[in-house]
This record gives structure tokens, C-alpha cells and sequence, in this order.
């Protein structure tokens, strides 16, 4: 019968391996969140909470003065090859594409800042600002487009990421004042959803209806996919009732079709400070 000091051995090697198997699970997505920590202070300086709080605005004056440091951001993402990307959890990955789309996103506008009333005006004859080819990601160079819909939507299934990209437009989420990370994205994402809803100037009652953004008309099918067992987008946004702030009168007409669903409609100017 083994002596309580062999016990003792046997516990404590038990202990370091269990440590140690621990350390290679949480390394590669620590990993992939040590890439945003220059994005990180972008954000926290030159993002400026607006509209009680429910969005933001954002001084590309002063991204354009750090240009140098988002410059050494993207080329940082540019380094991530496909096999580490892929070794990460699926978190961590979706928090380095909505990172990427939203500094490539402001990339974009510094091109032509000041000189712009809306990101739309950066289209050329034959595409649109979002079918250009500016963002070098995991062996290719990419569209926002190709970021958004191919990347994202295609693989990930999570119809809060709309509430986490950016198009540089007043009528957009807000741009987040801190990077997203793997560890805190789900926080993350709640918290976008809430405070997108909070903003009466995108989503109000008015009489009988619903009226919501139009990002919930573009993308309705994304609000339909079994997402947490929604299957319908009266039901997703009565998830959300508190946000919205509906009666649970209003909430039960929403879930029963007796509360009508419509969009408002879409500001396309440039979400800066000035």
C-alpha cells in the first residue's frame, strides 16, 4: 500500500500535467488575443461615446495621426497564417475577423479624409468600397465583403456580429471602444446587441409597429437559423424586450404577429467627430 508521501508525488504530478494541458488549451487563444492590443488603444483613444451612450463616433483625425500604429496593426494580421488561425478557438477567430473588418474599414476612410461625406462615395464605377481588395488576411487579399460575408456570416452562424462590424456610418452599431477578444466575446457581443436596441433614433415603437434598422431587413435571414433555438425575427427581437423597451403586452404581440415589423431608414453619413 502506497505511503502518504508517494500519494503526495503522485497528486502533485497529477497536478502539473492537468496545469500544463490547461496552459496548451488557453495559450493559442491568449495568442490570438495579443494581436489586438495596438487596435485595442486605438479604439480607447480616438472612439467617443455618442447618443446616451448607445453609440459612438470616431475622430479619424486622430487615426490619421496614428496612422503608423494601425498601419503596424494590420500589417500584424496580415502575419497570422492559416494554420494558426485555424488552431484557435472559434471565438478567438471570430474576434480577429470583426477586428480586422473594422480596422480595415478605417483604413479605408483614412484614404480619403477628410474629403468624405460617407463611406459610399468611395466606390469606384465597376464596385462598391466594400468589393475592394485592401485587406491582406490569411494568405489572400481580401474584400470587405469577402471579410464580412464569406469569412464571418458563412462560418460562424452568430447573427450579433451585425451589431459588432462597422461601415463607418451613422446608421451602423456603434464601433466598440475596445478590440473584441476570444475570451470576452460573448460579453461582447451581448453588450453590442443591447446598446444597438437601447438607440431610439434606430429601433422605437411607434403606434402598432415595430420599427427597426434596416440591418434587420437585410439580414433578416440571419435572425432565422435556430440561433439559440430563434427561428423567427419577431422572436429574436423579443429576446431582447428590455432593450427595445416593449410592454409585455407589446412583447406578446411581437411573438404572436400581431405587432408589426418594419425598417427605418438607413443614415449613410460618416460616423466622425466632426
Amino acid at each position: 500500500m502506497p505511503g502518504a508521501a508517494s500519494l503526495g508525488m503522485r497528486a502533485a504530478r497529477t497536478g502539473a500535467l492537468f496545469a500544463l494541458f490547461i496552459g496548451i488549451l488557453i495559450a493559442p487563444a491568449k495568442a490570438a488575443d495579443d494581436h489586438h492590443a495596438i487596435w485595442h488603444r486605438l479604439l480607447q483613444a480616438h472612439v467617443k461615446p455618442v447618443s446616451d451612450g448607445n453609440s459612438t463616433a470616431v475622430d479619424y483625425a486622430g487615426m490619421r495621426a496614428s496612422r503608423d500604429q494601425l498601419d503596424r496593426y494590420l500589417s500584424a494580421l496580415a502575419q497570422v497564417s492559416k494554420a494558426d488561425f485555424e488552431r484557435w478557438s472559434e471565438p478567438a477567430q471570430l474576434a480577429f475577423l470583426i477586428n480586422a473588418y473594422n480596422a480595415h474599414t478605417v483604413a479605408l476612410i483614412l484614404t480619403a479624409y477628410p474629403d468624405l461625406d460617407s463611406i459610399r462615395e468611395l466606390g469606384g464605377w465597376f464596385s462598391s468600397p466594400w468589393e475592394q481588395a485592401i485587406a491582406p488576411l490569411l494568405g489572400k487579399t481580401r474584400t470587405l465583403d469577402d471579410i464580412e460575408h464569406e469569412m464571418i456570416r458563412e462560418h460562424y452562424h452568430e447573427p450579433r456580429i451585425h451589431f459588432a462590424v462597422n461601415c463607418a456610418s451613422i446608421g451602423c452599431p456603434a464601433l466598440r471602444r475596445e478590440a473584441y477578444t476570444g475570451d470576452a466575446l460573448e460579453q461582447q457581443l451581448s453588450d453590442q446587441t443591447r446598446q444597438f436596441l437601447r438607440d431610439r433614433s434606430r429601433n422605437r415603437i411607434e403606434g402598432n409597429t415595430l420599427r427597426v434598422s434596416k440591418i434587420f431587413n437585410w439580414y433578416g435571414d440571419d435572425f432565422t437559423t435556430g440561433w439559440r433555438g430563434i427561428d423567427s425575427l419577431s422572436a429574436f427581437l423579443a429576446r431582447y424586450r428590455d432593450a427595445l423597451g416593449l410592454t409585455d403586452a407589446q412583447t406578446q404581440a411581437l411573438r404572436s404577429g400581431e405587432l408589426d415589423i418594419g425598417f427605418l431608414p438607413y443614415d449613410w453619413a460618416l460616423n466622425d467627430t466632426r
